[in-house]
């Protein structure tokens, strides 16, 4: 046997690795918060600085009486909805902890997609009659929040 090429010795840097994989996650998770947004307190969102002006804007907004973040911002149904979360945890803690993200935060396509969505089922009864009329704009395909960006987050 020639040691650390041996299958125990393989199985030892493995779970060396494995382990440090999930002591740091862990420390991360505990240092940034990460519980918090397992919670459907907004102030959750503001833990980190890039989000500052978003929670500002929702607590002078018409929206803060009626809906959390999780409303507006994650899918129905506890699976979707935990899904989405989790996924942008994970890229979020990335993006911020990285650098690489865009300042002022820009919301991506398929969270854009989940906020449509969200709109349209609160909005149903008001919605449907004037979907017809706003369902192709100028070429595109109509969007609430392109053109009720304020309504939310008060920019």
């Amino acid at each position: 046997m020639s040691g650390i090429t041996s299958g125990k010795g393989k199985s030892i840097i493995l779970g060396i690795l494995i382990g440090s994989m999930f002591g740091i996650g862990t420390y991360t998770f505990i240092y940034a918060r990460g519980y918090a947004y397992l919670t459907n307190n907004p102030a959750s969102c503001a833990n980190c600085h890039v989000m500052n002006e978003q929670y500002d804007g929702w607590l002078k907004s018409s929206h803060r009486a009626v809906a959390t973040c999780n409303d507006c911002h994650t899918p129905p149904g506890l699976i979707s909805k935990y899904a989405v979360k989790a996924s942008n945890g994970f890229w979020h803690s990335f993006a911020f902890t990285t650098g690489w993200f865009h300042e002022p935060i820009q919301i991506g396509l398929r969270n854009r997609n989940v906020t449509e969505e969200s709109c349209l089922k609160c909005h149903a009864g008001f919605t449907e009659s004037i979907r017809g009329p706003h369902s192709k704009m100028e070429g595109e395909a109509a969007s609430c929040v392109r053109c009720h960006r304020s309504v939310g987050h008060m920019h």
